[in-house]
């Protein structure tokens, strides 16, 4: 009896050393469940929201939806209409058609529009620099779309590497819980893997075509960019080489021309010849069909010549100035234009107009009490309006006469031969310069009286005698030798007792006469004494 007691002891420690063991054996396969899941879990969580795991995700749920459509519409066909679940069954098909309709681009692949190629147009034609800013901007497009789709091959890759990494875990789960969720999971990984998998074969091969696609787009967009510098390099070298020659030029002009006014003539010449050739050069280097321009210009022709009337005028006008020698850069002028008087230095002639510096002269002195002012005068006033030009063809300077009355009973003989004389006197340099300048001139035009003596004219007057006294005067001066001869003509007649310069007067009658009411009576009469 003793014996079995001591028997059924050692069974009974037995049983209970066995279930320790298998407890152990359990909380360590309990362990490495929650660690692989752990690993899972993380894979998943790197792998949220990546665009390929989505989009196969939305492709599976309208794989899911599509089949409860069709098991809906089944089972709809057997349940009585009136009942009520027949109600609820139709309400729930209506759902499943909207959001499969929302989810029609998955209906045959699920990366469709991710395996799609980018465009690639034809490379812009790069025919002048402002075209260069556009083959930079087409290579800049082309070579980050082919980045972006190398991308999402790259990306890709590291997808396929996670649910590599999860594949082996699921195996390891599998082979510790074989469960049925295990199993299925284990089902869907290899199923997105394989569909991940095709996908990089067609992204790959697609990029493949692309990518050469995309290289010749670029290499034919350089090629055009690399020709556009090149023949910016040589219309470089032809401008630097005409406007060297147009320094050239002007160096031998400004060292072979003493003529301050005929070199900035010459200057400016040179400077519209050098802007017209640095035009051509680049009308004939970016215009591939310049008779096509020729034809538009002919027929735009007529409306731009009468729209543009003055400004093509004065660039006549300023032909005819440049060539025809009438007027230079400080020639002294006098403008008559529409009642207005201008009279002034010509300091500058560009393709449209003439640049005067109004000067203190007799015309400010008499007409406009201005001066000091900058007038524009368009070419084409050379066509329309009065010009004088004071100092043309060399002439420094110009008749002005100075008007003196003097009383009837003066002695107008003396009055002569005084003025004769101080007009002389003082314009004795000017006369000279002026009879070297009319023989000069006499070569060039037919002048039938060149003699430039002083000459004192008398004029009978309502109200006396005029001694007009005429002399040669310095064309931009003669407002300075007018003053100093009228000064001098005053003075030595008021020194002649017998010579009486008139200016009017008037005399005043005053009467008184007898009556009641006194009253002066003012009579007047005017005179010149």
């Amino acid at each position: 009896m003793k014996f079995l007691v001591v028997l059924f002891s050692i069974f009974v420690f037995a049983c209970a050393e066995d279930n320790s063991t298998i407890s152990v054996q359990d909380s360590e396969i309990s362990l490495k469940i929650t660690e692989v899941q752990k690993q899972i879990d993380a894979i998943d969580s790197l792998l949220k929201g990546n665009a390929w795991i989505t989009r196969y995700a939305n492709y599976n749920t309208y794989q899911k939806l599509l089949s409860e459509l069709e098991e809906g519409e089944a089972a709809i066909k057997k349940m009585d209409k009136n009942s009520r679940k027949t109600s609820d069954t139709a309400k729930r098909i209506e759902t499943l058609k909207e959001q499969v309709n929302l989810l029609k681009e998955y209906e045959k692949t699920p990366f469709s529009a991710m395996l799609a190629a980018p465009e690639v147009e034809n490379p812009p034609r790069i025919i002048n620099p402002i075209a260069l800013i556009s083959g930079f901007s087409y290579i800049k497009k082309v070579k980050t779309n082919k980045d972006e789709y190398s991308r999402h091959i790259l990306e890709l890759d590291m997808v396929l590497s996670r649910l590599d990494e999860k594949e082996k875990l699921l195996v390891a789960m599998l082979d510790l819980d074989n469960s049925e969720e295990n199993r299925n999971l284990l089902y869907s990984t290899r199923q997105e893997i394989s569909e991940l998998s095709a996908a990089k074969q067609i992204a790959q091969t697609t990029f493949s075509v692309y990518g050469k696609r995309a290289d010749e787009a670029i290499s034919i967009a350089t090629n055009d960019i690399k020709a556009q510098f090149f023949s910016m390099l040589n219309i470089t070298i032809w401008l630097i080489a005409t406007i060297i020659l147009s320094f050239l030029a002007k160096f031998i002009a400004k060292r072979t021309i003493t003529d301050n006014e005929r070199f900035y003539t010459v200057n400016k010449f040179l400077n519209f010849l050098n802007v017209t050739l640095i035009i051509l050069i680049l009308l004939f280097a970016y215009i591939e069909n310049v008779t096509y321009i020729v034809t538009v210009l002919g027929f735009a022709s007529a409306g731009i010549a009468i729209a543009m009337k003055d400004m093509f005028m004065s660039m006549l006008g300023w032909m005819v100035i440049m060539f025809g020698g009438s007027i230079h850069v400080g020639d002294r002028i006098r403008v008559l234009h529409n009642g207005s008087e201008f009279t002034g230095d010509i300091i500058d002639i560009s393709l449209l107009r003439m640049t005067v510096f109004e000067d203190v002269t007799y015309t400010t002195y008499k007409v406009n009490r201005r001066a000091g002012r900058i007038v524009f005068i368009p070419n084409n006033y050379i066509f329309t309006d009065l010009i004088a030009n004071y100092s043309h063809y060399g002439m420094k300077t110009v008749w002005d006469g100075i008007d003196i009355v003097l009383s009837f009973d003066s002695n107008h003989k003396k009055a002569v031969y005084i003025a004769k004389s101080i007009v002389r006197k003082y314009s004795k340099g000017y006369t000279d310069i002026a009879k070297r300048q009319m023989t000069k001139l006499r070569s060039q035009y037919s002048i039938k009286n060149p003699n430039v003596e002083p000459k004192v004219f008398t004029f009978f007057e309502p109200y006396g005698v005029n001694i007009s006294s005429w002399y040669m005067t310095n064309s931009y001066a003669a407002l300075a030798l007018r003053s100093t001869i009228s000064a001098e003509i005053i003075d030595a007649f008021n020194k002649e007792d017998d010579i009486k310069i008139a200016y009017p007067t008037q005399t005043m009658y005053l009467s008184k006469k007898q009556d009641p009411s006194p009253h002066s009576e003012l009579e007047n009469e005017s005179s010149w004494i």
